[in-house]
């Protein structure tokens, strides 16, 4: 009988060609999208899940909280002193480790190589107890154990020790230190919150050239360490939990961080899931950058609605052909087939288009793969064979769909009565166009909503791309620093300078685009003493050239001066906005004043006219400059003028004469601003091809439903222009009809549009306004794509014979 239903259903495919054509070309692109989606989502919802204790497994946090009761900072990194204490004071936790992530330039002497290494961290024994981290070659319990010994990972062998065994080698790891290979570590998978590319092991942290035993032990202040945890049960997160307020005030209580509130006022531990991290953690400081549980959830949506849109398009088409399917209806109904025989024929046609579409759907995820990798930075398999969630969607979704998009045609044709069939009497009013109306309206609400959210991602973007920063970030390279070249860094610089393409050099502890975490407390003279003040304050070190170099303007004040000894160790140069908070409403008031920072009083030299140090998510924060140490820089700014390529080439040559053997990397300020936007462009891209694939189905659907309107009205065309009706005047009455209804569907769309993209848009600190014209120029994008999509079918039944039209039958 399944034969027999499905022997039927392939003939009336062929019969149809066609309709059967939009239909499955529709649904392939609806299943391929979804399955691309899936594939997305399944890989960040894998994230962290390959480790056998997943689910006990805890990363420490820590914030901090101003006098007013706001969070100031929430760090996904704890102070050093917080592991081995923990530890000692919760009996729940099975394993501990603390890891410190740096990078290194390191050297095998004996081949004269050296790599700057990004992804190094010291790393407890312990690490191995939490993780599933496979050694590869070397001692599992004796890793980590010894100072100055590491792990490479796999992937690193190779750049160092080619075909060569590597467990026993030296490498030289700082300007005096060398560290012992004892072993290769398996490369975590990518689907992990990080990626270490070397072990080193924690103990040599106690070296004081390297940390110092004694600063793992009471610095309280550097929040660098992420400290995991593996506890007993899973139950015991939320016991622990409440007793880290009382661990907090018993172990800081007097020390310099206290002030006059407890400890737990000021600041506070948390203990958050491991496989909570990618997607649901986004704080101030992380190991990668992260997920986006919001992405996943808006992603998953999409791939729902634009399956919506693909089944409507087979119940709006085999609702409409109702009446060629009429008599085929009332006859079988008549040789005895029951209504059951006739709901099984269709939804076995039904389910055939389906399983038809999903083979061309598996076909196109293949092909767009690459590319989905690609544009992610993903390396995501779709092995249907060996995937079994791959397989078990590609094995339903025939059904899924099939059943679902055809449940409502098969029982529609499936009660109608023989006897007025075959009569040839059904009546306009069995065709049911209101329910095709309805799904036309849904299918291009959807898709206006995704032309209007597109548009604003777009718009928000180029508007954080354009925005003035208040610095001039184009033209300025940023080059790494080195102990090496700290004390020639001055005959470096003026080397730099001798060539005409170079206008300054500085130096600073950080650069615009990077995250300001760093603060100290600030006190500002209030009559005869100094007053605390409560607003936090952050800090960057920075040279006497610096500000110059990306051409910061000053409010009031003056820039650092080498002639003014005292500039070096008493001398603030602060940013408009701290000087307000503070309460210097004019720039000029704070100059001259008497302020402290960090314990280090001086006074108040300059006021910096605000600018974006930081990305267009944040609001300027107050902000602080102050000269530092020679060896307390981590980068070197050089801005350039004319060839771009003629300078580079002049600062490597300049490097290599000071730097000989070490790696000459550069980049761009202002490409490193604009990477801070990637996550909002990648979703933009990604809305914008998913908007079209949308549309293209919506249209497709609009083109069979317009095509079968004009076959059903071929006579009266015929008539009408007989009776002198223009091509422009049929053309329109064919096409009113489905632009009422896309009309109708931009009503309805804006209101959702707007809600979702004023949501989206409070992300933003500094953002657009949500303006009228990109509603409008979303319902003419759609009128256009309607008129276009119908005008086809439109013209060419205008413009046939009205002699052959009123012969049709």
């Amino acid at each position: 009988m399944l034969r027999n239903y499905f022997k039927t259903g392939f003939r009336n495919l062929t019969r149809q060609k066609v309709y059967s054509a939009i239909n499955i070309a529709g649904l392939a692109a609806g299943i391929a999208a979804c399955i691309l989606i899936f594939l997305y989502v399944k890989d960040e919802l894998s994230y962290d899940r390959h480790h056998a204790k997943a689910d006990r497994i805890y990363r420490v946090t820590r914030d901090f909280v101003s006098n007013d009761g706001s969070v100031s900072l929430h760090l996904g990194h704890v102070a050093p002193p917080f592991g081995p204490l923990l530890e000692q004071d919760f009996p729940q936790i099975a394993s501990i480790a603390r890891l410190l992530q740096t990078d290194l330039l390191i050297e095998n002497v004996e081949k004269q190589k050296t790599f700057h290494e990004e992804r190094v961290m010291f790393a407890e024994p312990a690490l191995f107890d939490i993780f599933d981290i496979p050694i590869l070659e070397g001692s599992r319990e004796r890793a980590l154990k010894e100072p100055f010994t590491m792990l490479l990972s796999d992937k690193l062998v190779e750049k160092y020790f080619l075909n060569e065994e590597p467990v026993g080698k030296l490498l030289k790891v700082t300007d005096a230190a060398t560290a012992r290979v004892t072993g290769v570590f398996q490369s975590l998978p990518e689907n992990s919150h990080f990626h270490p590319d070397i072990l080193v092991s924690f103990n040599t942290l106690n070296d004081t050239a390297v940390y110092g035993a004694e600063n793992l032990k009471t610095n309280w202040g550097n929040n660098s360490f992420g400290t995991y945890m593996v506890l007993t049960s899973e139950q015991e997160a939320k016991n622990m939990q409440a007793q880290l307020p009382a661990f907090m005030d018993r172990h800081l209580s007097g020390t310099d961080h206290a002030g006059d509130r407890k400890p737990s006022d000021f600041s506070r531990l948390y203990l958050q899931k491991l496989t909570d991290i990618h997607l649901r953690s986004h704080l101030d400081s992380e190991m990668e950058t992260n997920g986006d549980i919001n992405t996943v959830m808006i992603l998953s949506a999409v791939a729902f609605v634009i399956l919506l849109i693909a089944c409507i398009n087979y119940i709006n088409l085999s609702t409409a052909r109702s009446m060629s399917r009429a008599k085929e209806v009332g006859v079988r109904k008549v040789v005895g087939a029951g209504k059951e025989d006739l709901v099984l024929q269709f939804l076995s046609e039904s389910i055939l288009i389906a399983f038809i579409a999903t083979i061309l759907a598996v076909g196109l995820t293949e092909l767009c793969l690459p590319w989905l990798n690609e544009f992610t930075g993903k390396n995501i398999a779709s092995n249907i064979f060996t995937d079994k969630w791959l397989l078990g969607l590609t094995l339903l979704l025939p059904f899924l769909i099939g059943g679902l998009a055809g449940l409502y045609p098969a029982f529609y044709l499936s009660r109608f009565r023989p006897a007025t069939v075959l009569k040839g009497s059904l009546s306009s009013s069995s065709k049911n166009p209101m329910l095709r109306k309805s799904l036309v309206v849904v299918q291009f609400s959807i898709s206006i909503v995704l032309i209007i959210a597109t548009g604003i991602m777009f718009r928000q973007l180029i508007y954080m791309q354009n925005k003035d920063l208040g610095f001039e970030a184009d033209n300025v390279v940023i080059l790494p620093t080195f102990t090496a070249l700290t004390p020639k860094f001055e005959a470096f610089k003026a080397e730099l300078k001798k060539s005409a393409q170079v206008e300054g050099v500085g130096r600073s502890l950080l650069i615009p685009s990077d995250r300001l975490l760093n603060s100290m407390g600030a006190s500002v003279e209030k009559g005869d003493s100094m007053a605390p003040t409560s607003v936090t304050i952050k800090f960057v070190n920075v040279d006497h050239d610096l500000l110059d170099v990306f051409k910061v303007k000053l409010a009031a004040g003056r820039n650092f001066d080498r002639t003014r000894p005292t500039d070096d160790t008493a001398a603030f140069i602060i940013n408009n906005v701290a000087a307000k908070m503070i309460g210097w409403q004019d720039p000029q008031e704070a100059i001259d004043q008497v302020f402290e920072y960090g314990g280090v009083k001086g006074r108040v030299i300059g006021v910096t006219e605000d600018f974006h140090f930081e990305s267009l998510h944040d609001e300027i924060s107050p902000m602080v400059y102050r000269l530092s140490a020679p060896d307390d820089y981590s980068n070197i700014a050089v801005r350039i003028n004319g060839n771009t390529r003629e300078a580079v080439a002049h600062i490597e040559q300049v490097w290599q004469q000071f730097l000989p053997g070490y790696p000459f990397e550069y980049s761009f300020l202002d490409q490193q601003f604009a990477q801070t936007y990637k996550a909002e462009r990648d979703k933009g891209v990604i809305f914008m091809i998913f908007s079209c694939i949308a549309i293209l189905i919506a249209c497709l659907g609009l083109f069979g439903l317009a095509s079968y309107t004009t076959v059903q009205r071929t006579k009266e065309i015929g008539i009408r222009k007989v009776f002198g009706a223009s091509v422009m005047r049929i053309v329109t009455l064919l096409s009113k009809d489905f632009l009422k209804l896309v009309l109708v569907a931009n009503l309805l769309a804006w209101p959702i549009a707007w809600f979702a993209m004023r949501r989206w848009l409070e992300d933003f600190a500094y953002r657009i306004e949500i303006g009228t014209d990109i509603f409008v120029l979303a319902a003419m994008l759609a009128l256009i794509i309607s008129l276009v999509t119908i005008s086809y079918q439109a013209v060419k039944a205008a413009s046939a014979n009205p002699v052959k039209s009123l012969r049709t039958e």
